[in-house]
């Protein structure tokens, strides 16, 4: 069998290069390929913030959707945008080696704000919740849409700066000199990689496929999302999680935090365990915060959000 594999992406800038990047590799390894744009919800309704359109993967649902309908084969995402749980059908076929998992503050030129008093700008709870967290007499004030939207977004407004992932505009060649590396801020959980999602039953696609996963990059993004999903956020809760994998000891190290909306609660865990336990690390880790007053501190959060 030789069929023609139908990538789906949505049509922004960003999810097009991860589109064709997965494009290449597969045709490189002789597979043919094409691409196929759908535009989500998530990138029409820029006015709401996301935690209130009431779903998760709201970037993804689309796709999952025209997965399910035999539009297209395979779906190319932004890990960090993929819920926990995939829908009934689809399933992870590869996880490509992560880039930069950081975040970083681009700025206007004037870091004078970061002694005093600024406004910053980011549509994620997590970054949101890790600025006041640091800053807390700051004001942080929502921004949506693509990277290039949101870039255009800053430079247009009186905002001091807005929180990006480093990945998303180095990929696009959008970072600009003014920005800072955000290296105490904890990533999403799996910020920086790229997933591959295919349909359960298309054995030819997920053979194709799975010669792109990078099994170290799998490994790390399973305990942070593992670490996600134990603590029940969604996409929604303020919760940061990186592992790094260490080949010199062979160990991973682990860093989790849970907040609350406004910064001022925190809880964080930070851990290294031999890389043969990975697979309770996320769930052990979680279950440690939930213990230590993280399952009232995620109440508190619901009920925030559900006003």
């Amino acid at each position: 069998m030789n069929k023609t594999i139908r990538i789906g992406t949505r049509d922004s800038e960003l999810a097009l290069w991860q589109a064709h990047t997965v494009q290449k590799k597969l045709n490189d390894l002789g597979y043919k390929t094409e691409i196929v744009a759908v535009k989500s919800q998530g990138d029409i309704i820029l006015d709401k913030p996301l935690y209130e359109l009431g779903i998760t993967g709201i970037f993804t649902k689309t796709l999952d959707i025209a997965m399910l309908n035999g539009q297209v084969d395979i779906a190319v995402h932004s890990m960090k945008d993929v819920p926990t749980a995939l829908p009934i059908g689809i399933i992870q076929a590869a996880v490509l080696e992560r880039a930069n998992t950081l975040d970083i503050l681009v700025h206007k030129g004037n870091l004078d704000f970061l002694q005093s008093n600024g406004t910053i700008a980011t549509g994620s709870l997590r970054r949101q919740a890790q600025w006041l967290n640091k800053y807390s007499n700051h004001k942080v004030v929502d921004l949506r849409g693509n990277v290039n939207t949101r870039m255009q977004k800053l430079n247009e407004s009186d905002w001091n700066g807005a929180v990006f992932a480093a990945a998303g505009l180095e990929r696009i060649n959008l970072k600009p000199d003014s920005f800072i590396n955000l290296d105490w801020m904890i990533p999403a959980p799996a910020q920086g990689a790229m997933v591959v999602v295919a349909m359960a039953n298309d054995n030819y696609t997920i053979e194709a496929v799975s010669q792109l996963n990078h099994i170290e990059t799998e490994i790390c993004t399973y305990i942070e999302r593992q670490f996600l999903k134990t603590l029940e956020g969604g996409c929604t809760a303020p919760i940061g999680a990186i592992a790094i994998y260490n080949e010199e000891d062979d160990m991973i190290d682990f860093k989790g935090v849970l907040l609350s909306i406004d910064g001022k609660e925190k809880l964080a865990i930070e851990t290294k365990v031999d890389v043969s336990e990975w697979k309770k690390l996320g769930f052990n880790s979680a279950q440690e915060i939930l213990d230590n007053g993280g399952t009232q501190l995620m109440e508190k959060i619901r009920t925030v959000l559900k006003k």
